[in-house]
């Protein structure tokens, strides 16, 4: 895992890779080209986990000259495809994955997307040809960001490498700061917060041709489309089986590593599923894995109980950190700088203190648990969707069923989980009417005059798989294609991306081996909800290797920190006085009187609180740090 820069028709700026030196401590590299269109540079920070002799150095160029290669991610079927290819010639100098990217590039052109199982975004130049050729993993991993500009086009790892490139307008991108606020919602698009600035997809892919003058027409295309979902009926036991199987296959490859190897542990049955496989995997090396974990004094939010029942079971050598509010407002500025935009809780400086820790501890690679409550429905927000499901199926008695069981396990009221039934169907302005209904009576306080001229207040979802040309959101089925390619997913490995490499740490995700997302997505909902419980498939392949008490868990706390007591106690007066900062960084981007209003009803506890106040807060943050204004 690493930083990477190209550009095109742009001056050379070396300073641009060396922004993300945080990305690659143990490396750097820098070339340039001519072609017709302008100069070519390419950069990389390198992050040395597989062969880290310094013949891993990027640019790297395959054994003609003519390939040259900027890569940031992991290839865990290397080896595999390395045997591949030395028998249709080859030759190999290293032992990196990265030379077998570019061979493989060599050997099979843009194809060779279709054989690489893991994470990856690069750009590859090839000097005869006079061509780039950028590429960015399935699911969206690693990120790759770009910017075109009537002077040429420049590709990143991170937003800021971009900023300030000649051309580019400066500012923000109010349309999607408007969906940060008002649904949460980051990553849902090509667009960024900043104007002029977009990402390449997960599942994307652009071609750049420099060998004639420059016409900023390049745009991306989709080279991995989206699986089938909700297709394949198999009996539990066999999806268990399968399931288990592509796990373990997965966590296996995802081991592959020169360097120490460690897991976050949360306590929750995704991460403590990978905690325990990884231990199967170890024995007769002599290692125990290493696993790191946030921890509270608020019980309400505290998972460990369940991490220790892990530890127990595994025999896992335990890190535990414990994030604390007075270090929020303190570390903020540098956090949302290495993070580039405004994020939605203070979750994510909690993960920030975990890979810290990780570090700390001389742990390079770990392992995490991204990605499995989206592809099997994990989130307790979905079930409105089951029971629509079932409503279409005439399953009157089953719709029951699972309320009833939502009430006993959950204590969900009757009458709350019909209204939350109903409201994803509606349409939107009756949606949008009961928003405000629920903020309260007057003015709302996205009421601005500059966010007005964006459009009206999105649904979350909705907005998501429309910007992304993905099914909307009606079943299980559905709602785990938005969930993993454009809502949910894409911000958490976002987030997990800036926060692991802020620390120079490389962070994996094995529940994102195609192999097992794909099968997740085709299976039906059967196999992820069953009355009140999610993720049911999951819980039956593991559950010889989990502790009970992990195994059975209903509730669902997501990694979070304890915002209301943080938020109404330590944190409160910093939390006025960061609405009001934001309020005046940028006047006319929300209703004063009702911005005041809200937080300070949530504050005082007139309401309960949600990550309203923190998105408006750190809006205001990440506009000072990037010297942003309306």
């Amino acid at each position: 895992m690493c930083g990477l820069f190209a550009s095109l028709g742009h001056a050379p700026d070396r300073a641009r890779i060396d922004v993300v030196a945080h990305r690659g401590p143990d490396g750097s590299g820098w070339t340039t080209f001519e072609a017709p269109a302008g100069p070519v540079a390419l950069g990389h920070r390198r992050l040395a986990i597989i062969d880290t002799r310094d013949c891993g150095l990027q640019p790297m160029a395959d054994a003609t000259g003519r390939l040259h290669l900027v890569f940031n991610g992991e290839i865990y079927n290397y080896l595999e495809l390395r045997r591949e290819l030395e028998a249709l010639g080859l030759a190999f100098a290293t032992g990196t994955d990265s030379e077998v990217l570019i061979a493989a590039y060599r050997a099979w052109g843009e194809r060779c997307l279709e054989r690489f199982l893991g994470m990856f975004a690069f750009v590859i130049y090839d000097a005869a040809e006079k061509r780039i050729f950028a590429a960015r993993d399935r699911f969206g991993i690693k990120p790759l960001y770009y910017a075109a500009t009537p002077a040429g086009i420049a590709f990143g790892s991170e937003i800021k490498q971009l900023l300030g490139l000649p051309g580019l307008p400066s500012g923000m991108n109010l349309a999607r700061v408007r969906d940060f606020l008002a649904a949460g919602l980051a990553d849902h698009s090509d667009e960024t917060m900043f104007a002029g600035i977009r990402q390449i997809r997960a599942g994307e892919c652009m071609t750049v041709e420099a060998g004639r003058p420059w016409r900023n027409d390049a745009t991306p295309r989709r080279w991995y489309a989206i699986p089938p979902h909700g297709t394949l009926d198999i009996p539990a036991e066999e999806a268990a089986e399968r399931f288990r199987s592509l796990l373990a296959d997965s966590v296996r490859l995802h081991l592959r590593s020169d360097v120490p190897v460690g897991s976050c542990l949360s306590g929750g049955l995704d991460s403590s599923a990978i905690v325990a496989l990884m231990s199967g995997l170890l024995p007769g090396t002599g290692a125990a894995v290493n696993t790191v974990s946030a921890c509270y004094a608020e019980k309400s939010v505290d998972e460990r109980p369940f991490m220790e029942a892990v530890v127990r079971a595994t025999g896992a050598v335990p890190h535990y950190v414990y994030p604390r509010a007075e270090d929020v407002f303190g570390r903020a500025s540098d956090l949302t700088w290495h993070q580039d935009e405004p994020f939605g809780s203070t979750s994510i400086f909690a993960q920030h203190c975990v890979f810290a820790e990780a570090r700390r501890a001389g742990i390079k690679v770990m392992l995490d648990g991204q990605g499995a409550d989206e592809q099997l429905a994990g989130y307790h927000g979905g079930f409105p969707y089951h029971l629509a499901g079932l409503a279409r199926q005439a399953r009157l008695g089953a719709v029951a069923a699972t309320m009833l069981d939502r009430r006993a396990v959950h204590g969900a009221s009757l009458g709350g989980q019909i209204a939350r039934f109903a409201a994803p169907f509606l349409p939107g302005p009756i949606q949008a009417a009961g928003r405000r209904l629920r903020d309260g009576l007057g003015p709302h306080w996205l009421d601005g005059d500059a966010l007005r001229t964006v459009g009206p207040l999105p649904n979350g979802y909705d907005l998501a798989s429309a910007l992304s040309g993905l099914p909307k959101a009606t079943d299980i089925a559905t709602l785990c294609v938005v969930l993993t390619f454009s809502a949910n997913l894409q911000m958490l490995l976002h987030w997990e991306d800036r926060n692991s490499m802020a620390h120079g740490i490389e962070a994996r995700v094995p529940f994102l081996d195609h192999r097992l997302v794909e099968f997740s997505l085709a299976l039906g909902s059967r196999h992820k909800m069953v009355g009140a419980e999610t993720k049911h498939v999951l819980r039956r392949a593991v559950a010889d290797i989990l502790p009970e008490p992990v195994l059975r868990r209903q509730d669902k706390i997501g990694f979070a920190t304890p915002e209301q007591t943080w938020f109404r106690g330590p944190l409160k007066g910093a939390m006025r006085d960061g609405v009001e900062a934001t309020l005046r960084r940028f006047p006319d981007l929300l209703h004063a009187d009702a911005t005041r209003r809200l937080t300070g009803d949530m504050l005082d506890g007139r309401r309960p609180v949600d990550f309203t106040p923190w998105r408006i807060v750190n809006l205001g943050i990440w506009g000072e740090r990037f010297g942003l204004s309306l």
